[in-house]
């Protein structure tokens, strides 16, 4: 049976902090196993390497229409079944994409693990659901550390698979871990009582009412969108940079995931200090330390092989800590808007962000090609000073200070 008591909840919400996590890391990791394996991937099917872009994209234009499409199910049916049957199609698409025999049944294959993927953002509401409103901050941080850290990790680790055993071998692995999560959840996830009787129609329409209602939501969005453009140019774009201008594997492109990996820290972090000093102050400083981090990083260009290295490792573990800091602010924020509907506010905010992943995986393409890697760190830059200019234009809570 669901929790139906305010220490019940609590007390489930510790219990669960850990399989909710590992779920959705391990649902999150699958959009982006592909990216530091472009260049090889590209060789191995003989096509450019723009239109091995097109595999990232599409996986997340796909996640992108499963949030809008199917988490507001989430609000309607027991959250429980919605989330192991996407999780059990995600194996599938993922097996789907190991053994793809041509680069149009690849592009299908990822697009539907752009669509199934989408279990991860079902997963996240649920442990709201599960926790004390008065720690919504800490829970979210901790769950949300689960899902940076299986978006950096998966860089390595396919990185480091795919140079020894090939591409394909980590799709493979993937298909294995996320059908072993499936039963775990199986196993530990409770029943959730819907919160809405609304239609599937209904549904959606209110989807569109919740970005009009909600003025915090929208800019939530837009601003954690436009960061989002920034994370994924740099990702999408950093395998390809390191092959053609250094002559770096997958592996070493990999590598660099570690170095992200360190921005999983700001997830508790953030969501205790979001529930200490409030949200709105904590977007603002993670939107500067994003900014700041991909504007150091324009000197790489300019500095030997070693110095060109350390700059972009420090500044993905900057711009990580500060772009993983907005965006726990953030659903700390939109939660508390309606709690009816969080299935739904979360759809339209990750809808929103997950447009932002797969317009920076096509300008970051696109980018480089035309101005190189410079072009792609003024495209961060610019997009995540946008984020930042959005959060500073929000009157409702005081300016950052020095004093806080």
């Amino acid at each position: 049976m669901p929790p139906s008591s305010h220490h019940e909840a609590t007390s489930l919400s510790r219990r669960l902090t850990l399989l909710l996590a590992t779920g959705t890391g391990l649902t999150v990791a699958s959009l982006y196993y592909a990216q530091p394996l472009l260049g090889v991937l590209a060789a191995d099917m003989q096509i450019p390497a723009h239109t091995a872009g097109l595999i990232p994209t599409l996986t997340q234009l796909g996640y992108a229409l499963g949030i809008l499409l199917l988490i507001p199910l989430g609000d309607r049916v027991d959250r429980r079944w919605l989330i192991l049957a996407k999780v059990a199609a995600l194996s599938v698409a993922l097996f789907a994409t190991a053994f793809a025999p041509s680069l149009a049944l690849l592009l299908v294959a990822s697009f539907a693990v752009g669509i199934t993927a989408s279990a991860a953002q079902d997963i996240v509401p649920a442990a709201t659901l599960l926790a004390d409103d008065r720690e919504r901050g800490k829970v979210v941080g901790s769950v949300m550390s689960g899902l940076l850290l299986g978006i950096l990790l998966s860089l390595v680790i396919s990185g480091l698979v795919a140079q020894v055993f090939g591409w394909r071998a980590i799709f493979g692995l993937a298909a294995i871990l996320v059908a072993l999560i499936g039963v775990a959840l199986w196993r530990g996830l409770p029943h959730f009582t819907p919160t809405t009787t609304l239609r599937y129609g209904q549904l959606l329409t209110t989807l569109y009412q919740l970005w009009r209602d909600h003025a915090e939501l929208r800019r939530a969005a837009i601003a954690q969108g436009f960061l989002s453009v920034a994370f994924s140019a740099f990702w999408a774009t950093l395998s390809i940079h390191l092959f053609d201008a250094f002559g770096l594997g997958s592996a070493i492109a990999g590598t660099f995931g570690l170095a992200g990996a360190g921005g999983v820290l700001a997830a508790p972090f953030a969501g205790r200090l979001a529930d200490r000093i409030g949200p709105h102050q904590v977007t603002r400083i993670g939107a500067a330390i994003t900014t700041l981090a991909f504007l150091a990083m324009a000197a790489a260009d300019w500095l030997p092989l070693a110095g060109a290295l350390t700059v972009l490792a420090l500044g993905a573990l900057l711009f990580n800590f500060g772009l993983q800091s907005t965006l726990v602010a953030h659903q700390s924020l939109i939660f508390g808007l309606d709690p009816g509907a969080r299935g739904r506010i979360n759809a339209v905010m990750f809808s929103v962000v997950f447009v932002g992943m797969a317009a920076g995986s096509a300008l970051g393409g696109a980018v480089l090609g035309q101005w190189g890697w410079l072009g792609v760190v003024a495209l961060a830059t610019a997009v995540s000073l946008i984020a930042l200019l959005i959060r500073l234009a929000d009157r409702r809570a005081p300016a950052l200070t020095v004093s806080e």
